[in-house]
């Protein structure tokens, strides 16, 4: 049995899931919180249970709830979002925001992913290295999300402290995310009541201003669901977007020929390598390792295991998206994969709502750090490189990177 959750297994847990998937597949073990959970591992198993609505996202079902799911978020009051609910609550909820996030909204938005994209690349562009993680992975989902929600300009730099916090695990990961919970919390509830007081006059047209909307015009939504819906659209949008992009570009510079096929597709101005490239990079080294809480409703059975009512369960993306069964050659990279039905962003009713934006911000942060940065690569042995410690995502800390430098697209 190999160990879980150690540094090494955080550097490479592939081969720990392939043995889990082979010998333990439905797999009861102590996490490193205490908590004792179920991980499962195989693909077929990992996509029924996504959908078993035996299976609950409410924390209520679980004898300890207040160690599972985001730090800090019981304490600020933000449970009430679409990762802790279920039918025919989280029906409700996610009609709501899926009014005021359309793909109408999220096409447009494009031209704006752009504009940051390259003002960031922009920034270290002449100095011929960087960080990609902190100067380019993490900033960009953080403008764009807020962005989306509306929150104003000069609030934004407020908003990158508050979210570097929470994925930060120096000196404590629960109290320092525990505190920018809360004060991300007591901003969204003061910016949603300025912008239900002023949306008459301004007529904005932002993510928050349409949740407002979409409450006052049949729909019921409290003032407490909408901070918490604000807050779980911002928490999950950005770190899986840093981690897209990160983990994406990474296996990049680890499969040169890979990379090369397709800056050359790009080059001659095609989209179609990029597409499946972006669902590949997410099923060969996804942002989400694993699928947030699930907990048995009643006594059931997942791949032949018993798992007794009131049990934790945690669906291993990482492991079903390598799983033989389902996927050819699976620990190899292959932008061109067809048959790609990964789980990357869930499966089932809560299948990620975010997923189209992330998919935007990944395609075009590729596309233009291999278009800008043609000879980008690696500014240290990859052995040097270090994983963020926590349960649900998978992304590394820094990216050191080195390349020819090259003029600003943006000089003003």
């Amino acid at each position: 049995m190999p160990e879980l959750f150690g540094w090494e297994f955080a550097s490479d847990p592939y081969p720990a899931y392939a043995w889990l998937r082979e010998h333990a597949p439905v797999h009861r073990t102590t996490l490193p919180s205490g908590v004792d959970a179920w991980l499962v591992t195989r693909y077929a198993d990992a996509r029924q249970a996504l959908a078993d609505q035996r299976l609950s996202k409410n924390p209520a079902h679980h004898a300890e709830p207040g160690k599972t799911g985001i730090p800090g978020e019981r304490s600020a009051g933000l449970m009430t979002h679409l990762l802790n609910i279920d039918p025919p609550d989280h029906t409700r909820l996610r009609r709501l925001v899926s009014k005021a996030f359309t793909p109408r909204r999220v096409a447009a938005f494009a031209p704006r992913v752009q504009e940051l994209t390259d003002r960031l690349i922009d920034s270290f562009a002449e100095r011929g290295s960087a960080d990609l993680i902190h100067e380019f992975a993490f900033p960009l989902p953080i403008y764009a999300i807020c962005d989306m929600l509306g929150v104003p300009a000069e609030d934004q730099d407020d908003f990158r402290d508050w979210a570097g916090m929470m994925i930060r695990h120096g000196g404590g990961p629960r109290g320092g995310v525990a505190r920018s919970v809360k004060k991300i919390r007591g901003y969204l509830a003061e910016l949603i009541h300025r912008k239900r007081e002023g949306l008459r006059q301004d007529g904005a047209d932002d993510l928050i201003s349409g949740l407002i909307r979409a409450s006052d015009h049949g729909d019921h939504l409290t003032e407490a669901e909408a901070v918490a819906m604000c807050f779980v659209l911002l928490f999950a949008g950005f770190e899986t977007t840093i981690n897209l992009i990160g983990n994406g570009t990474y296996a990049l510079l680890r499969n040169p020929e890979q990379r090369a096929r397709l800056q050359a597709s790009l080059a001659a101005g095609e989209t179609g390598l990029l597409e499946t490239g972006v669902e590949e990079l997410l099923r060969y080294d996804g942002p989400v390792e694993l699928a947030t809480w699930r907990y048995a409703t009643t006594d059931l059975t997942i791949g032949g295991q018993a798992v007794p009512a009131g049990d934790p369960v945690l669906v291993v993306l990482a492991a079903a998206d390598r799983d033989p069964a389902r996927f050819g050659s699976p620990d190899t990279l292959d932008l061109a994969r067809k048959d790609n039905q990964h789980l990357g962003y869930g499966h089932g009713i809560h299948y990620c709502l975010g997923a189209p934006l992330a998919r935007l911000e990944g395609q075009t942060a590729l596309a233009t750090l291999l278009t800008r940065l043609p000879d980008l690569r690696l500014g240290v042995d990859p052995d040097e490189l270090r994983w963020r410690g926590g349960l649900i995502m998978r992304g590394l800390r820094t990216l050191p990177v080195e390349f020819t430098p090259s003029a600003p697209l943006h000089t003003g």
